[in-house]
């Protein structure tokens, strides 16, 4: 059983990976996103941006830095094929999922122009902002030294494989599918 956590920028091509790794190699997937989102919901609160990330921090804040992740990753061993994990986002996440076995973890980026147009395209209800807003919604998630807040630079830098793609889906499901053949020839 393998369990990858994807990590990267905004609008970098994390969904694409999931989408790829769930589409074509069966992967289960746990989306970090859809658990605080249930959270914002329970509560009674919109779902958007700026819910969403104060939300994630309170609740590592007050469960522990890697609580989240955590959960997902409790769900995806009691089910027990392989997994993705969606989106580690915080430092204290990344360092306790990668003291777990079976775990690797895979970032994404791209260039901010190509990013925000990819989530202009998407059009989810926390992509439609200005590129101003896009840019400024990253600055805050980018490189914070709070253990429970997001921190994607320091996230990124703890990946064990790295994509760049400024491409074609099919570049980055190239690069994926050439990634986990050697993770696999490696843990076999």
């Amino acid at each position: 059983m393998l369990i990858i956590g994807i990590t990267g920028t905004l609008g970098a091509g994390k969904g694409t990976i999931v989408d790829y790794l769930v589409r074509e190699k069966g992967f289960a997937h746990y989306s970090a996103r859809d658990f605080i989102v249930e959270e914002i919901k329970r509560r009674g609160l919109p779902v958007n941006r700026d819910t969403m990330t104060p939300m994630a921090n309170e609740l590592r804040e007050t469960h522990g830095p890697g609580y989240i992740v955590d959960e997902l990753y409790a769900k995806a061993i009691s089910v027990g094929k392989d997994a993705i994990i969606e989106s580690v986002r915080a430092i204290a996440e990344a360092e306790s999922l990668k003291k777990k076995s079976n775990f690797i973890l895979f970032a994404v980026d791209a260039d901010p122009h190509v990013r925000y147009e990819r989530i202009r395209a998407r059009q989810s209800t926390t992509d439609r902002i200005s590129y101003e807003r896009f840019l400024a919604d990253e600055a805050r998630e980018f490189a914070n030294p709070e253990p429970h807040k997001q921190n994607l630079k320091g996230c990124i830098e703890l990946a064990d494989y790295q994509f760049q793609n400024n491409g074609t889906v099919e570049e980055l499901e190239k690069a994926v599918r050439h990634v986990l053949a050697e993770i696999r020839k490696r843990t076999s």
